[in-house]
């Protein structure tokens, strides 16, 4: 994927789950800046259409699906396109997540706590599930699992999700072991505060938070990484508290 000093992923094919804003947004622009043909998938698709607009102007055209990865048969659908549209896929970055209500735990309504689990950990076996025999058959690949910093740190009142993300890193961890000898690397990222819709961050300086090309610069970092070795986890902090 390097020519000379120059990296490219022209001829890839690369998809983002929550790719139409935020963090999932910045780094498909990220991808498709380096060349990478990228779909990228959202629950609804009010905003995929606009967004593969805009994504199309920095690469390939880039494609929007309506998917929601915690429904099988729409996730097997997506991977079933993929491999007839493109014959290959080579990046799958499972950025599509949710926070669910701040809470105490004992007060947490139990459907909450399924809603940030078939989201943030059953989507992403979903997602494993269907493309990577189709990564297997194609060749090297990558799978980026975004975390976040509440995978390493208690979070009063966001248990669920704390939880949910302490599960997608062992889940990454294990799958990166399983995986090794079929040259596919998978990594973790686990962002700090992120300046997005995703949470009202109360208390903390938009200026001072990390933006979401800042982790679409770590996850295009790790898929043009020298083939012997691979960035299994990635702590991505803001420079300045905020």
């Amino acid at each position: 994927m390097t020519s000379g000093t120059k990296l490219s992923l022209t001829g890839s094919v690369a998809v983002v789950t929550g790719g139409s804003r935020g963090i999932g947004k910045g780094i498909a622009t990220a991808l498709a800046k380096l060349g990478a043909n990228v779909v990228i998938t959202a629950k609804h698709g009010e905003r995929l259409v606009a967004a593969a607009l805009e994504l199309s102007a920095h690469g390939p055209a880039c494609e929007g699906m309506a998917c929601d990865v915690t429904h099988l048969p729409a996730v097997d659908a997506l991977a079933s396109h993929v491999r007839h549209k493109y014959g290959h896929v080579d990046i799958l970055v499972n950025n599509a997540g949710i926070g669910g209500p701040a809470s105490l735990l004992h007060d947490l309504a139990p459907e909450n706590w399924d809603d940030i689990f078939d989201t943030n950990v059953r989507g992403v076996f979903y997602m494993v599930r269907a493309f990577v025999p189709l990564m297997i058959s194609s060749g090297p690949g990558h799978i980026i699992n975004i975390s976040s910093l509440a995978g390493k740190n208690p979070l009063p009142r966001g248990a669920a999700y704390c939880a949910s993300k302490w599960a997608l890193n062992g889940l990454s961890y294990s799958l990166a072991e399983e995986l090794r000898g079929q040259n596919i690397r998978v990594s973790v990222v686990c962002p700090g505060s992120v300046d997005t819709e995703f949470s009202p961050h109360t208390g903390k300086s938009p200026d001072r938070m990390l933006r979401p090309e800042d982790v679409g610069h770590v996850v295009a970092m790790l898929v043009t990484q020298r083939p012997q070795s691979f960035a299994s986890e990635v702590l991505l902090r803001p420079t300045q508290r905020p």
